[in-house]
């Protein structure tokens, strides 16, 4: 039986290394008269630089708005029909870098499309859009507050 395995071409699993690397492949098998030969390699993925770079909360400014929210839910659904809504659960931000003035205040006029604020999920940063153009009556969320879908954000009339 030992006369029947074949010996291991070291010539192709080098050439097969060299494909690997020539073609950005991450796994290369070969299989030749019975033999199978793969090749694989690890590869680092790097995150892009992200163009926001807000610290994350800190454990006791989490714990105080904890019971904020828990009441302004109550009060705020009935009065805030019509607020814009989260279209996902993330953190939400209310200038486009910490430190910076923030893309509304309560009185501005804002334009559709026009950004209002930013939502932070899964390490994407996704800009929320005014649905329609109007005035900035009340902002119902604070900046770095983990928001879930559906909670209201902002009322524009």
């Amino acid at each position: 039986m030992a006369d029947e395995k074949k010996a291991i071409d070291a010539t192709l699993v080098r050439e097969l290394a060299v494909i690997l690397k020539d073609t950005d492949l991450t796994e290369i098998e070969v299989e030749q008269d019975g033999l199978r030969i793969r090749v694989g390699r690890d590869i680092v993925v790097q995150q892009a630089p992200q163009p926001f770079a807000y610290a994350a909360p800190q454990a006791a400014p989490a714990a105080a708005p904890a019971p904020v929210a828990a009441a302004e839910p109550a009060k705020a659904a009935p009065k805030n029909e019509n607020a814009l809504k989260a279209p996902m659960v993330g953190t939400v931000y209310l200038a486009p870098a910490p430190g910076a003035r923030p893309f509304i205040e309560v009185g501005a006029n804002v334009k559709e499309g026009q950004t209002l604020l930013i939502i932070e999920a899964m390490k994407t940063m996704n800009q929320i859009p005014a649905p329609k153009s109007g005035k900035i009556v009340e902002i119902l969320v604070e900046d770095a507050q983990p928001v879930e879908y559906g909670e209201p954000l902002v009322v524009i009339e």
